[in-house]
Formats: C-alpha cells, structure tokens, sequence
C-alpha cells in the first residue's frame, strides 16, 4: 500500500471511511507506532489515527467529494438569497410606499474572522464576498487565538465576530462536561472571554465560537452569542458563515429568529445553537444615482 503521508486525502478504516480528512502531520505515538494529525475537508473536526487505519482517496473520488461539498454550499446560498429579497421588500414596505420607487442601499453587519484552518478561511471569506458581506479574515491557529483577537477586534471593530477552526472530543472521553476532553474547546473559551473585555454588550459585538464537537455550553457561558456543538456532533466548515449573513442582514429593529437562524445552516440544531440576539442590519434610502 502506498505510504501515506502530509497532503493526503484519507478516509478511517474503522469508522468506515466515513469522513474525508487531510492528513496534517505524522508522527510517532508514546506506543512507538506511528499516527497521523487529520484534519476534516468538510468538517471542522480535528483526530488522531495510527497510519495502518487510514485509505488513501483516489484523486477522482477527493474531485467528487468537492464538488458535492461546493454544490451543497450554492444551495444553501440560493435559498440565502431568496430569503433576503423577501426581507429586503418588506423592508421597503415598512419605510416607504412601494409605489414611490425609491431605491435603496444595504448596511450589513461587517465581520472578523479568525480561523485555525487557512483552507477554510480562504472558502468562508470567498462566501462572505458572494454574499455581499464585509470581511476581514485571519488564519492564526487555535492556541494562539485568544493572544490575538483584542489587537484585532481593535484594529476592525466589527459588528460580528467569528472564532474557529477544529476541535473534536478525544477518543474514548464519555464525560463531555470536562474540557480536558476536547481537542480546542479551551482555546475557543480564551478567545471568548478576551473577545468580552473588549466589549461586554452581546448585542454591540456579537461572537459565534467553536467547531466540531465543541463544549457548547462552556463557550457559551463565556460570552458567545452562538456556539456549537450542542450535542457534540461534526459542523459543516460554512456552517458560521450562514450564521453570521443572518445576523449581518436582520434589522438592528428585529431580534433574531433562533429557529431562523439555525435551521438555516447546513447542520442544524443538534450542531449549532445561541441566545436572543438583535440583528446588525441597516436600511438606507435613496441610494445615490453617483
């Protein structure tokens, strides 16, 4: 069997294959075998695996995997759209008579986003664009975000604030209250709590936290407005950016839809869930013909 090695798209021979990783690293266990660091393609979900459990992917089948992965993502964005023109009208309607033709212009909620995975950030930033979102992305892994998120939050000063990358529980943990047991929920935590001397006001900074699997319960009681995983499943990777383009285009009149919001992200609420938020959205008329 050809060696696997850094770069390598994988599939776990004991879990069926089931989720399609990228190996990160190898490297030699206190056992003396050898492991590799995998971290999700789709999935903000981070592992361990000895290297005799992993199948590496043909390139065909990785090709098949993205493209299925990308179609999903343009659906959920279809129905985004849709969703907001429905809004938007309503909002004309409640300032202006429709028959007046004014014109308006959009306000949305800006954004920073740290990210432990550059990939990820590299396809979330690409979304916010599609989807008419101001962004300012970082890639800075997972331990060090917390040292970095007052200097950043300073130099934005965004309306909505998204920390991730990968997290997972470590095999064989049963207790999902100990935070010993997750891969990068302490980390999260940090950058939540930092994130909150910055601003205390939940609804002026407004923070989605965590990954797969993630001590939801913690990251919220730090300060978070949304987390995941409320019942410790896998996340999609867009899975906060369809959470954040609800916030950024919600009224700053209108308290957020917890239904709404949730159910409008690729995994729903066994992995995502918040407390009432108000939205960061601003109307403006007449747009300028210049």
């Amino acid at each position: 069997m050809e060696k696997i090695k850094p770069g390598d798209i994988v599939g776990r021979i004991s879990y069926g294959c089931d989720i399609f990783f990228k190996v990160i690293e190898i490297f030699t266990g206190a056992d003396g075998n050898e492991y590799a660091r995998l971290r999700g393609v789709d999935m903000r979900l981070m592992a361990n695996s000895p290297l005799g459990d992993l199948y590496k992917f043909e390139a065909s089948k990785v090709a098949e995997y993205l493209r299925k992965f990308m179609a999903n993502n343009h659906e959920h964005m279809k129905r985004v759209f849709a969703r907001r023109q429905n809004e938007q009208n309503e909002k004309l309607n409640r300032i202006v008579n429709q028959s007046n033709k004014i014109e308006s212009f959009d306000l949305p909620g800006s954004v920073l986003h740290i990210d432990g995975d550059e990939d990820y950030l590299e396809l979330c930033l690409t979304t916010y664009r599609q989807l008419s979102i101001s962004a300012n992305g970082y890639f800075i892994s997972e331990e060090l975000q917390s040292k970095e998120v007052g200097k950043l939050l300073r130099k934005h000063n965004p309306d909505i604030l998204v920390i991730t990358g990968h997290d997972g529980l470590v095999k064989g943990a049963r207790d999902f209250t100990d935070l010993k047991n997750y891969h990068s929920s302490s980390y999260f935590i940090d950058s939540v709590r930092a994130s909150r001397e910055f601003e205390r006001n939940k609804d002026d900074l407004i923070i989605f936290a965590g990954a797969c699997q993630s001590h939801y319960d913690a990251i919220l009681d730090a300060g978070a407005n949304f987390a995941s995983s409320p019942e410790r499943v896998l996340i999609h990777a867009f899975d906060p950016v369809f959470v954040v383009e609800k916030i950024a285009y919600t009224s700053i009149y209108d308290p957020i839809s917890l239904k709404d919001i949730i159910s409008g992200t690729i995994t729903g609420f066994p992995g995502i869930g918040g407390i009432e938020t108000r939205g960061k959205y601003r109307m403006g008329i007449p747009k300028s013909p210049y």
